[in-house]
């Protein structure tokens, strides 16, 4: 049994249910392919790898090369793990959506959040500055950096300006609104981490 599925984030939109407005991120499942399947007995553990096909590849029929180039046919390859396996696993078949997910069900979300470069501790850590009246010229800036700062030391954790964005991040008990078999769509009720084409995997909450 499958308790979760990779896709491909499409961005976000609304829709109407019962009169009323309801946000939803689009993830889209489809060009994923099974490319290993993994057991306890060879592997350690029972899981699925499967991969998404690169876009010159997709539409065409299966060829027992990709699994023998993987890197050239398949963008990304990613892994589900599952509690037993079935001979409906077979390298080279699709997932069929509607035996994983299936409207009302509950998920958890997890994706890769957008990058916003180098940023300062206003923006990165809600520093609210000093004020600008009477003078001031302090800014933006992050203030003193504690007394270790004699011994060439700081303390860790420090909030000071840095990398933002690029962290794991799940977002949990999201509604399926929408499973839409036909397109291999998924509409999740609310916010998923990540930018618009980046990678998330939904795990049903059992």
């Amino acid at each position: 049994m499958i308790n979760g599925i990779w896709g491909r984030k499409i961005g976000m939109t609304q829709i109407f249910s019962d009169n009323k407005v309801v946000p939803v991120t689009v993830v889209d499942t489809s060009n994923w392919l099974i490319t290993q399947v993994k057991t306890e007995e060879k592997d350690g553990y029972n899981a699925l790898q499967i991969g998404c096909l690169r876009k010159r590849f997709q539409g065409k029929a299966f060829e027992s090369v990709w699994l023998e180039m993987r890197k050239k046919h398949f963008q990304f390859l990613r892994e589900i793990p599952v509690k037993s396996l079935s001979e409906e696993f077979v390298a080279g078949k699709t997932i069929n959506i509607n035996e994983v997910l299936k409207e009302n069900d509950v998920v958890d979300a997890s994706g890769i959040t957008k990058g916003a470069g180098f940023q300062g501790v206003v923006k990165r850590h809600g520093f609210s500055g000093a004020r600008a009246s009477h003078g001031a010229a302090f800014g933006r800036h992050p203030g003193g950096i504690s007394f270790m700062r004699a011994r060439g030391k700081v303390i860790k954790g420090k909030a000071l300006p840095g990398h933002m964005g690029v962290k794991q991040r799940t977002a949990k008990n999201l509604a399926i609104v929408q499973v839409r078999a036909e397109e291999n769509l998924v509409l999740v009720k609310g916010s998923v981490a990540g930018k618009p084409g980046s990678i998330v995997f939904l795990r049903r909450c059992e």
